[in-house]
């Protein structure tokens, strides 16, 4: 079992970023973990797209305009950015720091170019890159999906080459090449990290 409380009280919690090309399975990797993990929360994004039916403010994600994202930029409020299909969306700093202080993981599941704002401004977040067993199989999955055109899988495909060149950039690598395997090794990742001594908790000095 791991410590729930460091010498000072609750112990905050872990920043877990999972990352990876498109395709490569992050969503399924991320609800398995989640269901095994009850101390680790996903973290809700800031967009500016319009909501749909379904969609729960606050939960689903927090809908805002375009100036008031711009405001939230400005003003620092967003651990990291970027834009995808003609909308912003961000990762809210105080949500996710006020979770981590009452000691729960908080998992963001974002692009690498996110994951890579988010190591600039938080040094001690735990990077996961999410690796496809090849790049022939995830182009098979790109095109099994059936959700893109030829010329949009394309360029997904070359984003995905060039993310996958900086996954060296990243503290865990994991290959899902079997989705519930892929998820047990999140899951173990998430673990050792909650059991890690933190130099600042041991009395030694950075």
């Amino acid at each position: 079992m791991c410590p729930d409380q460091g010498r000072d009280g609750i112990r905050p919690g872990n920043l877990i970023v999972l990352t990876g090309p498109s395709g490569v399975g992050k969503g399924v990797v991320r609800e398995l973990a989640l269901a095994r993990c009850p101390r680790m929360v996903l973290s809700v994004s800031v967009t500016t797209r319009p909501r749909r039916a379904h969609e729960i403010e606050g939960v689903d994600y927090f809908f805002r305009t375009e100036e008031q994202f711009a405001k939230l930029r400005a003003a620092g409020e967003l651990l990291e950015w970027a834009e995808f299909a003609g909308a912003y969306y961000g990762t809210p700093r105080a949500w996710v720091e006020d979770r981590l202080a009452a000691g729960l993981d908080v998992l963001l599941e974002i692009e690498v170019q996110g994951a890579k704002q988010v190591l600039a401004s938080h040094p001690d977040a735990v990077l996961v890159f999410l690796s496809p067993p090849s790049f022939e199989a995830l182009r098979e999955r790109l095109y099994r999906r059936g959700t893109d055109s030829p010329d949009k899988i394309a360029l997904r495909l070359r984003k995905a080459e060039e993310e996958l060149r900086e996954r060296h950039l990243f503290r865990y690598e994991i290959v899902n090449d079997d989705v519930e395997v892929a998820a047990m090794n999140l899951v173990h990742i998430v673990h050792a990290e909650r059991c890690r001594i933190r130099p600042e908790r041991s009395g030694e000095r950075t």
